[in-house]
């Protein structure tokens, strides 16, 4: 009637060390993923943002400038914050620092 003893009681418990070196290769993919995506992505980035803003602190009147909305024209006055750029003959716009997004070369705008 009663089961003996011997087949009541449970396997012999598994090593433990196999887990901790499961759990290691199996977030070894994701820090695979991580060192890419700050090689192929992050780091350009920020490469990018560095050369835009010593351009941007570089700027000097005279210099001629695009902006991110297309305007090409000579910078007439600068801040610390905005820039004048003359578009046309009297015609002088106040943009931001942040919004020019190249400096050209010299006697690229034409002005008539």
């Amino acid at each position: 009637m009663f089961i003996s003893s011997a087949f009541a009681q449970s396997a012999p418990a598994a090593a433990g060390g196999g887990d901790m070196m499961s759990s290691l290769t199996g977030m070894l993919p994701l820090v695979l993923m991580f060192v890419v995506l700050y090689f192929v992505m992050i780091r350009p980035q920020m490469k990018r943002q560095k050369e835009h803003r010593s351009m941007v602190e570089a700027l000097a009147k005279g210099d001629e400038v695009a902006t991110g909305g297309g305007l090409l024209g000579k910078v007439n006055d600068l801040n610390e914050q905005f820039l004048f750029i003359e578009i046309a003959n009297g015609v002088v716009v106040q943009v931001q620092r942040s919004a020019v997004v190249q400096v050209l070369p010299k006697g690229t705008v034409a002005s008539k």
